[in-house]
């Protein structure tokens, strides 16, 4: 077949893997219907469809067989199903890929009604649910790929944090709760900066078609133009296609010409350059979360040591412990604004990383001011 033609022939030449975008559309249903209006401007949910496709585990275990597994190539898929076979089937012992991306955090807030109807997410405690119910699930049945954001989300510092709130703790917060999860951590362009959403001050500024069209289902749900754009700019995917930025020269040093869409204004602000030189940056936060990882004294317990929730009934506190065999960790963040205590579980060894400059404790309680997040070695 011409398509595992092609990707051997990238095999061949040293590609180590792929990322398989939106593969549960690769096969549609032996079928022609309408299938039932399930929103009020006329339309049907494509899932409908997807549910009726049948034998895509065919084709899947057929490409793998034929093409990855001949080369040992990494393959991570972008798989949406409520299949609940799911994570077995695509990234267990036999399963399609090497590995899947998780999107249960992304989804948070999000309303199949329309991006006019999406809600903020509810400070620490949605994605909370979210990361610990995936870890639930997953169990010991492969690895799952973590993120934040990628091309077809908004900035995740602008999703998952609320409005205002936005700074450097903050954002090192939610890298440290995320990263440190079981699974892959991917780092999507500007991440590592804490790159954020842009001040669109129009829809003629957006060139995302998806952002374009649930526009019109907000105007065609009655809102006005002013108020369909305040709603769906926040989630557009132009968010976070706009140029990187490198440093704080002229369109953030991406281009001399014009780029395809606007730079964001606190380029000056936010920035590779700045970042580098400052130890204290976002940049520098990412690269000691990764080096943290890769310590021959943990990377054991961070790679494979299970998850285990601590203190979860605790409002916007994500916390969590990394066990492995012969040793443990315990992440510990204060998802809000306001400062709040935490009972640790006993003395701790060592404090392997903490966003802010002081460690505020009191025997076994921990005094933890707003956005702060440590990870002890206990």
């Amino acid at each position: 077949m011409f398509i595992f033609s092609m990707v051997n022939w990238c095999l061949d030449r040293g590609v180590a893997g792929f990322r398989i975008d939106a593969i549960m559309n690769i096969k549609k249903p032996n079928i022609y219907t309408s299938y039932p209006v399930d929103r009020d401007d006329g339309l049907a949910s494509i899932e409908n469809m997807l549910h009726d496709a049948v034998g895509i585990d065919d084709f899947l275990h057929e490409m793998k067989v034929e093409t990855f597994e001949k080369h040992h190539a990494f393959t991570v898929g972008e798989v949406f199903t409520d299949r609940p076979d799911a994570l077995e089937a695509f990234i267990g012992n036999n399963g399609h890929f090497s590995s899947m991306f998780d999107f249960a955090e992304t989804i948070a807030g999000k309303s199949d009604d329309g991006w006019h109807k999406c809600k903020p997410v509810v400070w620490g405690d949605e994605y909370k649910k979210a990361a610990f119910g995936t870890q639930a699930r997953l169990g010991d049945i492969g690895f799952i790929s973590n993120i934040i954001e990628n091309h077809d989300e908004s900035r995740g510092v602008s999703h998952y944090i609320p409005e205002g709130d936005a700074n450097d703790t903050s954002k090192k917060m939610l890298a440290a709760v995320n990263f440190m999860l079981r699974g892959l951590p991917f780092i999507y362009q500007g991440q590592e900066l804490g790159m954020t959403n842009v001040a669109f001050n129009s829809i003629d500024e957006i060139d995302d078609c998806s952002t374009l069209d649930e526009y019109q289902v907000a105007l065609d749900a009655g809102l006005t133009p002013e108020a369909a754009f305040k709603a769906v700019v926040p989630y557009s995917r132009d968010n976070a296609r706009t140029p990187f930025q490198w440093d704080a020269t002229a369109n953030a040093g991406f281009t001399t010409g014009t780029p395809w869409l606007k730079v964001n204004p606190n380029y000056t602000d936010i920035n590779a350059a700045e970042q580098a030189n400052r130890p204290d940056s976002m940049y520098h936060w990412y690269k000691e979360l990764i080096a943290l990882r890769k310590n021959p004294e943990y990377k054991d317990v961070v790679v494979y040591g299970e998850v285990v929730p601590y203190k979860e009934e605790q409002t916007n506190l994500m916390a969590y412990y990394r066990k492995g065999t012969d040793s443990a960790l315990l992440v510990v963040a204060n998802y809000q604004h306001d400062a709040q205590d935490v009972v640790l579980p006993g003395t701790y060894k060592k404090v392997l990383m903490n966003n802010l400059e002081t460690l505020d404790l009191n025997g076994d309680i921990l005094h933890m001011p707003g956005y702060q997040a440590v990870i002890f070695e206990m």
